[in-house]
């Protein structure tokens, strides 16, 4: 997803919304280190800057990020990473290889994927109401669980307003169903169908519907369908109150303007984001997902040509990005797409995908960059899936 957090967040996509401030009681301000003030990048992976390294360097000399992290998987499996800049800048510790980071709206598909599979298992109808699996919940201002379809929630053409531009400033546990509620409190943003547009609210009822559907929690679900099933040792769904990333990390920072002191926003409640934005991931467990996913290990072949099945997106995504069931497919320069997803969350932003014929790339960097540095990041990803 794009999210701009603590502002709004994206699944890769972003939606803006609210701007909500790190609180200085929750977070540590790095002094007065400006964005300008980097140390040098550090390589981690080969002596000579590569492609994927020399696209890393410029995000942290140009555009000044912390630091910068990507993983690259060839078709035959082989896996190289990258890091450049610095991981903490108050200790000025190196970037951790392949360090975890909050994957944001990437979650949605691993959503998308268990509401997939309980397709496939006759479970949920992908045409089915919401109705069907979550009774008289979803009402509101031109808001209908019986009009609304599975199908339209997890492609974003349910018109459900999207909960995270009314979230308070309040770093602390959410419900889900109390995000819910802050939607259901607003007007429908269109007719169910008539629209696209991006919203985490969709993928907050997809994944109560899971609940509803195995009885089982959410995370529980994902550990056991996704997870473990395609060994992502280094991926997991941060449990109720748990701010601490598990493993080691890069640092996340945060930053209210340009120009403004970066304050360090590693530690913090992902609550708000649950089934839209809370996994915790690396980049090379990403390129394990979408290169598994896409080769028919997650999905039967009926499930995952419905999830390869795109409309047109805009906002948040790339010119030419089209949204599937929880999946993006993005334009090669070379010719032909990838598919994957993106998220954003704070502290962090990861953006890339995989080839059908094998080839992954992923890019993290540790603060919700601009518009201009998506782009760039967007740019290795092109580059290093085009070589």
């Amino acid at each position: 997803m794009r999210e701009q957090t603590w502002q709004t967040f994206r699944s890769s996509g972003r939606r803006s919304g609210r701007r909500r401030t790190v609180p200085v009681a929750a977070a540590v301000a790095v002094g007065i280190m400006t964005m300008g003030a980097l140390a040098p990048p550090a390589a981690s992976a080969a002596a000579r800057p590569d492609t994927p390294q020399r696209g890393l360097n410029a995000l942290v000399h140009t555009d000044s990020v912390p630091a910068a992290l990507a993983s690259v998987e060839d078709r035959d499996g082989r896996t190289r990473t990258y890091t450049a800049g610095v991981g903490d800048l108050a200790t000025g510790a190196q970037v951790p290889r392949d360090g975890q980071v909050r994957i944001g709206s990437n979650t949605k598909s691993f959503t998308a994927v268990v509401v997939l599979q309980l397709v496939g298992e006759g479970k949920i109808g992908l045409d089915a109401p919401v109705d069907t699996y979550l009774p008289g919940l979803v009402r509101g201002d031109g808001i209908d669980g019986r009009r609304i379809t599975v199908r339209q929630l997890l492609r974003h053409t349910s018109g459900l307003p999207n909960y995270s531009k009314y979230l308070s400033d309040d770093i602390r546990y959410y419900d889900p169903r109390e995000l819910l509620g802050l939607a259901l409190a607003h007007e429908a943003d269109f007719a169910p169908g008539t629209k696209w547009a991006y919203s985490n609210t969709n993928y907050v009822v997809a994944g109560l519907i899971v609940q509803n559907v195995t009885g089982r929690p959410l995370a529980e679900e994902i550990d056991r369908r996704v997870i473990k099933r395609i060994g992502l040792r280094h991926t997991y769904f941060p449990a109720p109150g748990e701010m601490a990333i598990r493993e080691r990390h890069p640092r996340g920072y945060y930053q209210d303007s340009a120009g403004a002191p970066l304050v360090d926003a590693t530690e913090w409640d992902p609550s708000w984001a649950w089934s839209a934005g809370q996994i915790v991931s690396t980049n090379s467990d990403l390129n394990r997902f979408f290169t598994a996913l896409l080769a028919g290990r997650l999905l039967p072949k009926a499930q995952l040509d419905q999830m390869r099945t795109t409309v047109p997106a805009s906002h948040p995504f790339p010119a030419g990005a089209r949204y599937g069931l929880g999946l993006v497919s993005t334009p090669l320069s070379c010719g032909g797409v990838y598919w994957g997803h993106g998220g954003s969350m704070t502290g962090y932003e990861t953006r890339g995908g995989a080839t059908e014929e094998g080839r992954a790339a992923n890019v993290a960097v540790t603060t919700q960059p601009s518009q201009a540095t998506k782009e760039r990041m967007d740019g290795i990803v092109d580059t290093t899936l085009c070589r």
